[in-house]
C-alpha cells in the first residue's frame, strides 16, 4: 500500500503572508489540523494547531475581544511555521510514512513530488490503512497463530487454512518475545471446526476472537 493510496488529496495550504487569523479558520473549516506553507509551487514550512495555538494571546491577557482578532489578522504564518519540515512522496509506502513520523514524533507530513506538495498523509491515514490491511472493517473470525521458525511454516497454515475451504481476508506475520505470530482473518461463522484441523496438524492457535456460542458438529 503507498503513501498515494491513503494522503489527502489535493494538499490544503497556506501561503507564508498569510495571517494567522485566516490559517486557524481553515483548519477548523476543514477540520485539520497541519497546513502545508508554500510560496508559490515550493514547500516552504509547515504550520501546525498548536503552532497557531502558541501564537494566540492566552486566556489571562489583557488584550481586548477587539484587539486579539486583530493581532491575529496582523501576525504571519510564516512567523509560527516550521522552515524544516519532514515530508514524503506518494511512492512511498505507508510503513516508511509510519515509520518517518515516527521517528520524528510528528503527526503528518506533506507529500511532495517533483518539488511540488500533492497532498498530505497523517497519523489518522495510518490508522486507516492499518484497519484495512488487518481486515477488520470486513468481519469474519481472527486467529492468531504460533509459527514454527522453519521453512514451510507459513505455507502449511495457508494450505490447512484452504484445505478446510476457507477464505483467508487478511494475513500478517510478526515476532513475539521471539517467536512467530501470524494473526489470519478469515471469512467463516464457524472457526472453531478449523481451529481444531490446525491443532491437528501440529499447528498451535493462541488465540480466536470473536468467539462463537455454538457450531455445528463441534464439541
Amino acid at each position: 500500500m503507498l503513501v498515494r493510496d491513503r494522503m489527502a488529496a489535493p494538499a490544503i495550504t497556506v501561503e507564508p503572508k498569510a495571517p494567522i487569523y485566516d490559517a486557524l479558520a481553515l483548519m477548523k473549516e476543514r477540520r485539520i489540523r497541519r497546513l502545508p506553507v508554500i510560496r508559490g509551487r515550493r514547500l516552504v514550512g509547515i504550520v501546525t494547531w498548536t503552532d497557531l495555538m502558541r501564537a494566540s494571546p492566552s486566556p489571562a491577557t489583557s488584550l481586548t475581544a477587539w484587539e486579539i482578532p486583530y493581532l491575529l489578522m496582523k501576525a504571519p504564518v510564516a512567523e509560527v511555521m516550521t522552515r524544516a519540515v519532514i515530508t514524503i512522496e506518494p511512492s512511498a509506502t505507508v510503513e516508511e510514512a509510519a515509520v518517518l513520523m515516527r521517528r520524528h514524533k510528528i503527526g503528518g507530513m506533506p507529500v511532495v513530488e517533483a518539488g511540488a506538495v500533492v497532498g498530505v498523509i497523517t497519523e489518522s491515514d495510518i490508522f486507516d490503512a492499518f484497519i484495512d490491511l488487518m481486515g477488520l472493517r470486513r468481519g469474519g473470525a481472527r486467529l492468531t497463530i504460533e509459527l514454527q521458525d522453519r521453512i514451510g511454516a507459513l505455507e502449511e497454515v495457508v494450505r490447512t487454512i484452504r484445505d478446510c475451504d476457507i477464505n483467508i481476508r487478511s494475513l500478517a506475520a510478526y515476532p513475539l518475545d521471539g517467536v512467530g505470530q501470524v494473526v489470519v482473518r478469515v471469512d467463516t461463522p464457524y472457526p472453531l471446526h478449523l481451529v481444531q484441523t490446525l491443532s491437528e496438524h501440529g499447528i498451535k492457535v493462541t488465540h480466536l476472537a470473536p468467539l462463537p456460542e455454538a457450531e455445528p458438529g463441534v464439541a
